[in-house]
């Protein structure tokens, strides 16, 4: 059995984009036989409801901790005025799928533009014309991008790495879950540094 590092994620989950700069950081040193592999959690379930007052308050304020705890995250609050918010996160992790399904390199690059639409230029990943149109700006084609997205196959896709991630325990994101030959370890997400997620790591190789 191969070692495994398997990181559980959402693309509209606030401290997975804070967390992004260290994130790439720390696959650049870990063990060359190490595979990571990503999983997408699955925040919140389709809806066309309106987010309640209440929940965007909790976001915004989430925002504001994220942008205290977190030096140099950075996000636009036009977002609540401009976007009609809905708590959905599954439209966007489908979009990372259907990504997938046009080049394994554009699945970052979906993640990354989820997150500059979402967090920095106050457009709504929750929705498909929004998704559509970042398929266009990444280079995939978007009738393929757009029947995918839709499809039967991305979904339950989807449900697959959810209930993966569920297996595992990985409920909050992001998540780290270290897999070798012996055992599992949970390695906690340091939003400033590597050091000390690497150093636990290491002790296993």
């Amino acid at each position: 059995m191969s070692d495994k590092l398997y990181y559980a994620y959402d693309p509209m989950c606030s401290w997975c984009y804070a967390f992004r700069p260290t994130f790439n950081t720390l696959i650049e040193k870990l063990p060359k036989q190490l595979e990571v592999i990503s999983l997408l959690g699955g925040l919140a379930v389709d809806s066309d409801k309106p987010m309640p007052e209440e929940t965007q308050a909790f976001v915004k304020a989430n925002w504001q901790r994220i942008e205290e705890q977190v030096p140099g995250t950075k996000f636009n609050y036009d977002f609540w005025k401009h976007c009609q918010p809905r708590r959905s996160t599954y439209p966007a992790c489908r979009a990372v799928i259907a990504a997938r399904e046009q080049g394994e390199e554009y699945d970052l690059e979906m993640i990354y533009a989820i997150q500059q639409a979402y967090y920095l230029q106050a457009r709504n990943p929750s929705d498909i014309t929004t998704l559509c149109e970042l398929a266009v700006e990444i280079g995939l084609d978007k009738d393929k991008f757009a029947n995918d997205i839709q499809s039967l196959e991305v979904d339950e896709m989807l449900r697959q790495e959810i209930k993966q991630s569920r297996r595992l325990g990985l409920n909050s994101f992001p998540g780290f879950l270290l897999e070798t030959a012996n055992q599992s370890v949970r390695i906690d997400p340091d939003y400033l540094t590597i050091d000390v997620m690497l150093e636990k790591i290491n002790r296993y190789f």
